[in-house]
């Protein structure tokens, strides 16, 4: 019996041993450059590839493990954005404060055609980049009657295309920097039509589309009714890459009623609404710490559009009913404001 006991006591102590040198083994810490495997350190080149070209850097309070976490950033592989090109910060103001000032409108309070001191035409029948259907005329589609301007979009056959409408623009005659945009509006109805109220950059400071930038203060397709979406568009965000920034709203009875679509383009972001209330906000720091002008092209003029184009890869993507034309899209009115507290800290 003593000569167990004594085999029992010998085997406690050695198993003591055993755990005290496993504690020792697991409380040394890793070093750098080395992967513990079965006690083998690996060759300098046999690394594993989280450690490669860290520098002198203390690596270790990054490790996960054996590994080197995803935590870790080289400082030198990162981009600076010069100071001067960052979009969208630094800019201080009271919001709730703002005040605005009527600068610009058209009230329609006049018959004929659009009044020329403050409208356009973009014309043709190019497609204008989404396969679209329509010619667009020179005034032969709109019409200032009653209080109202109506874009008008015909089944009818001009130099090769099979349907007719008009693109009002206010470039050179009504461009802005910043500022709160109102146009009140009953739209079209039926498959095929695409009516839009938006806006492009005039002087195009940053180069071609998507590059200077679009704004969608209101889009509609009619086979999706009453189903509005507000979207911009920049370099980084555009949508023949699925990145464009967008919303949608019910804007019940969109084609029966009319309703005001709004803007309030800010210096660091755009509030989109519909009958005063909010539906969309674009706000570039919510998706980069340091916006640049591909995701901020908006510090530079823009005009506005206002158009019902046929077909096209959006408008006509469940086809175009050949039996609803002809379709208008009602303006009441536009109105532009600005705001001297914004005037005061851009300029």
């Amino acid at each position: 019996m003593k000569t167990m006991k004594k085999l029992i006591c010998l085997g406690m102590v050695a198993l003591m041993l055993l755990s005290a040198a496993a504690c020792a083994r697991a409380e040394k810490p890793v070093e750098p450059g080395t992967q513990q495997t079965d006690g083998q350190q690996p060759a300098d080149d046999k690394k594993p590839d989280g450690d490669k070209d860290m520098g002198n850097e203390d690596k270790s309070k990054y490790r996960v493990g054996s590994q080197v976490s995803d935590a870790y950033v080289d400082p030198s592989t990162i981009d600076t954005v010069p100071e001067d090109q960052i979009k969208a910060k630094g800019y201080e103001y009271d919001y709730d404060s703002l005040t605005y000032e009527l600068v610009w409108s058209d009230e329609f309070d006049y018959e004929g055609r659009p009044d020329d001191t403050k409208w356009d035409y973009d014309t043709g029948a190019s497609g204008w980049g989404n396969h679209e259907l329509q010619y667009y005329t020179r005034g032969d589609n709109a019409e200032v009657k009653d209080g109202l301007l109506t874009i008008t979009a015909r089944k009818e056959k001009k130099e090769g295309a099979e349907y007719t409408s008009t693109r009002l623009i206010s470039k050179g005659k009504g461009d802005w920097l910043y500022g709160k945009f109102e146009i009140r509006a009953k739209l079209p109805y039926g498959k095929g039509t695409w009516p839009a109220i938006w806006m492009l950059s005039t002087d195009w400071n940053y180069g071609g589309w998507p590059n200077s930038g679009e704004i969608d203060i209101m889009e509609h397709v009619g086979y999706d009714q009453d189903v509005v979406h507000y979207s911009i568009h920049t370099l980084s965000y555009y949508h023949s890459i699925g990145t464009q920034k967008t919303a949608t709203s019910k804007v019940k009875g969109a084609s029966e009623d009319f309703h005001v679509y709004g803007l309030e383009w800010l210096p660091d972001k755009m509030i989109f609404t519909v009958d005063g209330e909010k539906t969309f906000t674009y706000e570039p720091t919510k998706y980069k710490s340091t916006p640049t002008w591909k995701e901020w092209p908006f510090d530079k003029r823009f005009h506005l559009l206002l158009n019902i184009a046929v077909g096209g890869d959006w408008g006509g993507q469940r086809g175009v009913d050949e039996d609803i034309w002809p379709q208008t899209m009602e303006v009441d009115y536009v109105r532009v404001y600005q705001s001297p507290e914004i005037t005061a800290i851009t300029q």
